[in-house]
């Protein structure tokens, strides 16, 4: 096993003696404060780096969850991000109206190839999440543009309460992404991106826009319990469509790239819901409900 040490921050209190001026001492102290800044970026991109080497060895994203929030809590108190993984929700027992969108039965979690591409996914966003710490702790060195809009996106949010939170989100995430298949960007199909790797191209299809969405609301403070990824199929076409699902007061609203907006799950239609995210866990609605 190896042990990785990491320097605690040293706190200066002590002061100059006889006729040190006011000046001194607040140049002194701005100086402190500086250095405090970098130092503390460094550190949080070394615990992505650790964290990221974790995921190297393995799908154990307890132990990377607990690198990450050890990291925020103690190299990033002063940001204003939300540090705990995407597998921190709790309970999904209900909680007032259905306990999943479209008020159907699930089964079990999956595993299998969808678990395993959201898992991916995940781990990349757990290691964004030390970047948007950084970057919110001292956006002036912050030197990730989409890292930025991200946070402009959740500072915004913040501001609001209730439907308009929602909203407000999935409207700012529809207009920084453009449509485009993942054949356009990628010469391939179905690739899943993390926000930050989404805002910078400023392109993505549905899942691309989903997962930023789903990310960007629980940064901004809404429970994980209330917040779903749901896999559609367009029962005309056949194809597959991904939204983000909101509950508000016992209702879930679909957050979707195609309209800026909210339509309550009740009201889809031409759509029947396949899989449901949640955590880090997938779901298939039973097949009962999908005859």
């Amino acid at each position: 096993m190896v042990l990785i040490s990491i320097p605690r921050h040293i706190t200066h209190n002590s002061r100059r003696d006889g006729d040190a001026s006011d000046h001194e001492a607040v140049s002194f102290s701005n100086s402190i404060d500086a250095t405090d800044k970098i130092e503390t970026m460094k550190s949080l991109f070394f615990c992505a780096n650790i964290a990221s080497r974790i995921g190297n060895f393995g799908n154990s994203r307890a132990l990377r969850a607990f690198v990450l929030a050890w990291c925020i809590a103690w190299f990033g108190p002063a940001a204003n991000l939300s540090a705990g993984t995407l597998n921190s929700s709790g309970s999904s027992e209900l909680i007032g109206g259905s306990a999943q969108p479209f008020g159907l039965s699930t089964s079990v979690p999956l595993g299998g190839e969808l678990r395993e591409k959201w898992l991916g996914v995940a781990r990349q966003i757990d290691d964004e999440i030390l970047v948007l710490t950084a970057c919110q702790k001292d956006r002036t060195r912050c030197a990730s543009p989409a890292a930025l809009q991200f946070i402009t996106i959740v500072d915004d949010a913040k501001t609001r309460e209730g439907r308009a939170r929602l909203g407000g989100v999935n409207r700012a995430i529809n207009l920084a992404i453009k449509p485009m298949s993942d054949f356009a960007q990628y010469g391939t199909t179905d690739v899943w991106s993390s926000p930050l790797v989404t805002l910078a191209k400023g392109a993505g299809d549905c899942e691309d826009y989903a997962i930023a969405k789903f990310v960007a609301l629980r940064q901004a403070g809404i429970s994980p319990d209330d917040l779903r990824v749901v896999i559609l199929r367009d029962t005309v076409s056949g194809e597959d469509h991904a939204v983000a699902a909101a509950r508000l007061d016992g209702r879930w609203l679909t957050l979707d790239n195609r309209r800026m907006a909210m339509v309550e799950d009740t009201q889809i239609r031409n759509y029947r819901p396949i899989f449901v995210i949640e955590g880090d866990d997938v779901k298939r609605y039973s097949a009962a409900n999908r005859n």
